[in-house]
């Protein structure tokens, strides 16, 4: 049986589907991911070798550095970014990334703050807006 809908609260409102990728550990983008590839670079984290292009990039929360926003950004402007990202806490520098490049390139990733349990690694997963403006996840 599929499991319901969550509702969460969008950062930057859009729809994306994809893979979700589950971190257990924050990820900096700034140093920790290869902007060219979208490989996670970062040797002290977990999911080392990993790639976030084209995922639902799931994760507690980002982690720093204010430079964080400018390489999203770069990421969503290449293509290697992920398709959309749900937090289980909001990060301002991550929502920064994402709505710096749907001004400048013209191109949305979604930003969601919503609950993780249930969601694993390969889970094929929705990303949409519901009544009031929620964001809508869902497994497909």
């Amino acid at each position: 049986m599929k499991a319901p809908a969550r509702t969460g609260t969008f950062h930057l409102s859009g729809s994306a589907q994809g893979p979700a990728l589950v971190l257990s550990q924050a990820l900096s983008f700034w140093g920790g991911i290869d902007v060219e590839t979208g490989d996670i670079i970062d040797h002290s984290h977990p999911d080392l070798g990993g790639n976030i292009a084209g995922k639902i990039l799931v994760m507690p929360s980002g982690r720093g550095s204010s430079s964080s926003s400018s390489v999203l950004a770069e990421a969503i402007r290449r293509g290697t970014a992920p398709a959309g990202i749900i937090l289980a806490r909001p990060d301002p520098i991550l929502a920064v990334g994402a709505i710096v490049a749907e001004f400048l390139y013209e191109i949305s990733m979604p930003l969601v703050v919503c609950g993780m349990s249930g969601i694993v690694s390969g889970d094929r997963i929705a990303i949409g807006l519901g009544e009031d403006a929620q964001a809508m996840v869902s497994k497909l």
